[in-house]
């Protein structure tokens, strides 16, 4: 039986959701810290960088100054958290050191739950990524063949901004009501679910969910336990 008779499409984040940031990008930063002489934990260095992202990206969108894009945010970042652990780069060896964006991975068990899940659903992604740099993503890195593929660049704010979620199902002729956001950051389910969006909490790095009244309506592990859910 449909848990969700009513839902029509499934709107995916990418970035640590679909695709493994940490395990990703850690074997990067650990050659680049130790080129430069940096005893400083990758992992460490890790969690600071994605902390500073995401405080780049509210900045961003706050300030209304023009949406810089999803990898010029990371690079902010990136050039914050070199800052914070007094390593010296050049910009070119940032711009350098920013390719390896382009080789993020999917975590294991997605592609299979993907595709058990769309014999019911729509596969979308809602991603605060760039087009290209999304359309590159989805079929270089995951190659799975999404539904449709939504960016924020077309509203000009990151999530968890309402103008995303609610233009997203506008694109695909849907009532939010329609749409459930899956995500493993707990800030883009509460943004999606006081949009009116239904949302699964992929809680793949066991962190506490939001102080709020918008909570997930299913959280789960990883995309196995995803689609056991929604099928």
């Amino acid at each position: 039986m449909n848990p969700y008779p009513n839902v029509k499409a499934l709107t995916f984040d990418l970035f640590g959701t679909i695709l493994d940031l940490g395990g990703s990008l850690i074997p990067y930063i650990a050659k680049f810290l130790q080129q430069k002489g940096s005893s400083v934990d990758p992992a460490h260095f890790w969690a600071q960088w994605r902390a500073r992202q995401r405080i780049e990206q509210y900045q961003d969108t706050i300030l209304m100054l023009g949406h810089s894009g999803y990898q010029e945010v990371a690079r902010r970042g990136f050039v914050y958290t070199l800052g914070l652990n007094n390593v010296a780069a050049t910009p070119d060896e940032v711009v350098e050191f920013m390719q390896a964006w382009q080789q993020l991975s999917p975590f294991p068990e997605v592609v299979s739950a993907l595709e058990r899940l769309t014999s019911r659903y729509k596969l979308v992604i809602l991603s605060n990524g760039e087009p290209d740099f999304l359309a590159h993503l989805a079929q270089n890195r995951v190659q799975w063949a999404f539904d449709q593929i939504f960016s924020v660049n077309t509203v000009g704010a990151f999530k968890p901004h309402p103008g995303v979620y609610r233009r997203a199902a506008q694109s695909l002729n849907l009532e939010v009501g329609e749409c459930l956001m899956v995500s493993a950051n707990s800030f883009d389910v509460m943004g999606a679910r006081a949009c009116g969006y239904r949302a699964a909490f992929v809680n793949r790095y066991k962190l506490p969910y939001e102080d709020s009244v918008y909570q997930p309506d299913v959280t789960v592990a990883d995309f196995t336990g995803l689609a056991d859910a929604l099928l």
